[in-house]
């Protein structure tokens, strides 16, 4: 054989190819602090019933701590900021957050912007994506979805949402605080999530305000949905049109925004506590 291969090469029939890259070539990142980045991802499971679900997971990159991890029939745009205020209400807000390009996590495709892309500008959150086809810049979360579909595996097969979620909510639990990482030296994610001081947004950003929430609803047959604000119930008007559309109300103090599940603004409001019924915000109107 190395007869032959000498004599197609002399003869040119042999196009060298350059080498692989070497294993050691590779570096591995790994954020300096707790909060200097987020992963975020979707996978998929199957119910009992052999029914689609799927899992979306927050990891933070330095520590492996398992920021969130909720169950959807189909996760969607709004969840996603649900899911991440969840988080940060928890862990504090992140500095950085990385995801894949889906549907979910960006518009830029189809050139806008959903609902997490707009909520990490206004909080100075920095966002970044995956190239293209290259899931290795998301390995950490990657890696963690195998952990957990490992051990869900070893789990009865959830028969709901609500079961699996419960599920999640026990492995969060073990996983954070009773399970060593080899990647941490055999330190347990909360361990390592405490042990430094956690990093936070660097750009400028809104100041968040004391009272700030998130709500789903669905508008009633008027195109109103009631909110409470302040002890005082106030009535937002969004469309007739909208009527029976689920939304998520992102509330920071006076400002309300009502998003629909694909993430798309449908109404926005600067609350008059003087007033019952609140109409929407007119474009260049402040706060």
């Amino acid at each position: 054989m190395a007869t032959i291969w000498r004599v197609l090469t002399r003869r040119g029939f042999v196009i060298p190819q350059p080498h692989k890259r070497p294993k050691n070539s590779w570096r591995r990142f790994q954020a300096e602090l707790p909060n200097e980045c987020w992963q975020a991802d979707t996978t998929h499971w199957a119910l009992a019933d052999r029914s689609d679900v799927e899992i979306l997971n927050i990891i933070d990159d330095h520590s492996r701590w398992l920021v969130a991890s909720r169950a959807f029939v189909t996760a969607k745009a709004a969840d996603v900021v649900e899911t991440f205020y969840q988080g940060a209400t928890e862990a504090g807000l992140p500095a950085s957050l990385l995801t894949d390009n889906g549907a979910i996590f960006t518009a830029e495709s189809r050139r806008g912007s959903c609902a997490i892309e707009l909520e990490l500008l206004a909080l100075g959150v920095d966002y970044k994506h995956s190239r293209p086809y290259h899931p290795q810049t998301c390995g950490k979360i990657e890696r963690f979805h195998q952990t957990l579909k490992k051990w869900l595996a070893k789990q009865p097969r959830a028969n709901t949402v609500r079961d699996l979620q419960a599920q999640l909510d026990r492995f969060r639990t073990y996983y954070n605080t009773n399970r060593p990482h080899r990647a941490l030296g055999r330190r347990t994610p909360t361990q390592a999530f405490t042990a430094r001081t956690k990093a936070t947004p660097r750009r400028a950003r809104i100041t968040v305000p004391a009272e700030h929430r998130v709500r789903r609803d669905r508008i009633d047959h008027t195109g109103k949905v009631t909110l409470r604000y302040r002890s005082k119930l106030v009535h937002l008007g969004i469309g007739r049109r909208y009527a029976g559309t689920r939304v998520m109300l992102l509330i920071a103090d006076r400002d309300v925004r009502a998003i629909n599940d694909n993430g798309e603004l449908l109404a926005q409001f600067n609350i008059d506590p003087t007033k019952q019924y609140q109409t929407q915000k007119r474009p260049g109107q402040h706060t």
